[in-house]
């Protein structure tokens, strides 16, 4: 185990290094010039001991936004479309079945264009709300199938034992079927933190501010390519590496806890 986690951390360094060879190659080949030192006040600056904000820490702040309330309307229209397919309704089902394959099935971008340009004028939607309920709807789709999965999952013998009891259809969902199911996909509904914060950075095509909408306006001003989308990049790579870790150790507390 200890052998294996070394060799995976090996071979994460060997990519980056090599990622950081190719770049630097193509930019020394096309005689770029390079200047890290003026990345810091793209972040932050310190003026008369007062701390301001760069154009990318807003941006990141955004990106954090979009991802929060994306991720909550996420697992509640997870939740809703994935307890119709399992439904014996066959228009409940039809209808969850529709929106997982609508949704699942094209392009995020596209969804994002389409909701901003034909849905929100119809309905007065800011472009914020625009790309929050677009990404919802698209990673609800994914939250959707694990839900049914994990409802799907708990034994059929337990619907049986609770009817015995007595209770109805209602009662048995909301207090047997449901928290078994729960235990099997919070980890995995949880995970798709990291998916909203790398999908988040297509909001840029409608003009929301984010990281990646900042980072191409302070390209635009600056012309430094290289140093800011590299910089931008690991900003991604970090949060979601760090993002990754605790649901990882929240999931093993969470398994030690059951035994």
């Amino acid at each position: 185990m200890v052998f294996r986690k070394f060799m995976q951390i090996v071979a994460f360094l060997f990519l980056v290094v090599l990622f950081s060879y190719l770049i630097f190659k193509g930019a020394s080949n096309t005689g770029y010039n390079w200047q890290w030192f003026r990345v810091k006040r793209l972040f932050f600056e310190i003026n008369e001991g007062k701390f301001i904000f760069g154009p990318l820490l807003k941006g990141l702040f955004v990106t954090f936004q979009i991802s929060f309330f994306s991720f909550i309307l996420t697992n509640i229209f997870g939740f809703i479309f994935g307890i119709f397919r399992t439904l014996n309704s066959f228009s409940a089902r039809l209808i969850g079945y529709l929106y997982v394959e609508i949704f699942r099935n094209t392009p995020l971008l596209i969804q994002i264009l389409f909701f901003y340009f034909v849905i929100a004028p119809v309905f007065n939607i800011s472009a914020f709300w625009s790309a929050v309920i677009a990404i919802s709807m698209f990673e609800g789709a994914y939250a959707c199938e694990i839900i049914r999965a994990g409802i799907e999952n708990v034994d059929k013998g337990q619907w049986e034992a609770s009817f015995s009891l007595g209770l109805n259809t209602f009662k048995t969902f909301i207090y047997i079927i449901l928290p078994q199911a729960v235990k099997t996909i919070i980890y995995p509904l949880i995970n798709i933190f990291v998916s909203l914060i790398k999908d988040s950075a297509l909001v840029s095509v409608i003009a929301i501010y984010d990281l990646t909408m900042q980072a191409q306006k302070a390209i635009s001003e600056t012309f430094m390519t290289f140093e800011i989308w590299i910089i931008v990049a690991f900003t991604y790579l970090i949060i979601n590496i760090i993002i990754t870790l605790i649901i990882k150790i929240f999931h093993k507390k969470t398994l030690r806890g059951e035994k």
